[in-house]
């Protein structure tokens, strides 16, 4: 049955509001479970399963799926679906509202509400997402800033975010930053619009994130490494002895000083520094 033939059957519709695009082609899918190089041992997070095609596949070969949904109905649905699949939990709630760890760790039926979340246990979990555009880099900020991070992470984004994420000087921007600060992506695999249903406006990417295992700065540090980082990027066409005065409210003279300490010429423009060049212009800047 196709995916419209699928909706029908159950009276749903594609909702706009929550970017709904469903992917049922049966290499796609395969393709992302491999990318995720999913295990019986795993233990994965599945945001936003839609019409559980892909959750179906990564319950074959994972140890346990837990799958976030935030919408109703198609929750409800899957609940039905996965009533005897003893490894796949279906949680209906906004994936935003709590920790990633906290849908880990939750307990309960088969299929929960909005209640409250157990104490976090300490679990090893990769997730595995096909990401609505329209909140990708909300979901992303989430995962990679929480205290306990996903061993790695695989999504299918639009494209043109792919190729931000893993983007290189002289094309680096403030997404980049923020992922490769905390993982190494690569790009897995391209798809065409017409491999969804409904279609959407342009292709997508499947990227993996390799999480690190150690942080490069602890969360204080962070805090005050992406607070120089978005100055700079604050008004990328100018240079960065500009972007960053401005931004940090700092006289361009210390902005000088503290980039030569760095070995960075203060003519240069925030998109070519690369992530280490952000460390040293932090470490300097931080003095």
């Amino acid at each position: 049955m196709g995916v419209k033939s699928t909706l029908d059957s159950h009276g749903l519709r594609p909702q706009k509001r929550f970017g709904q695009h469903f992917l049922t082609d049966p290499r796609i899918l395969a393709s992302i479970a491999d990318a995720a190089e999913v295990t019986s041992t795993d233990t994965i997070l599945e945001i936003g399963p839609g019409l559980g095609h892909l959750t179906q596949v990564l319950a074959r070969r994972a140890g346990q799926v837990i799958a976030v949904e935030v919408d109703r109905e198609l929750a409800a649905r899957l609940q039905t679906e996965f009533a005897n699949s003893q490894n796949v939990r279906i949680i209906q709630g906004n994936f935003l509202d709590a920790a990633p760890i906290e849908w880990v760790s939750r307990h309960g039926n088969k299929i929960a509400g909005a209640g409250e979340f157990p104490a976090p246990v300490s679990i090893p979990f990769k997730v595995v997402a096909n990401l609505p555009y329209y909140i990708t880099s909300a979901i992303l900020r989430h995962l990679l800033e929480a205290e306990q991070k996903p061993q790695s992470i695989v999504v299918m984004v639009q494209r043109e975010v792919a190729q931000r994420i893993v983007a290189r000087p002289p094309e680096m921007n403030l997404l980049a930053v923020s992922v490769q600060f905390f993982a190494q992506p690569r790009i897995v695999r391209t798809i065409a619009a017409g491999a969804f249903y409904p279609p959407p406006k342009v292709d997508s990417a499947v990227v993996r994130m390799n999480v690190l295992t150690q942080p490069l700065l602890n969360v204080a540090e962070a805090s005050r490494f992406f607070e120089i980082v978005h100055a700079g990027f604050g008004e990328k066409r100018k240079q960065l002895r500009n972007s960053l005065a401005h931004g940090l409210s700092r006289a361009p003279d210390s902005i000088v000083a503290a980039l030569t300490r760095a070995h960075l010429q203060s003519t240069r423009r925030a998109e070519t520094l690369t992530l280490d060049e952000w460390l040293a212009c932090y470490r300097e800047l931080a003095k």
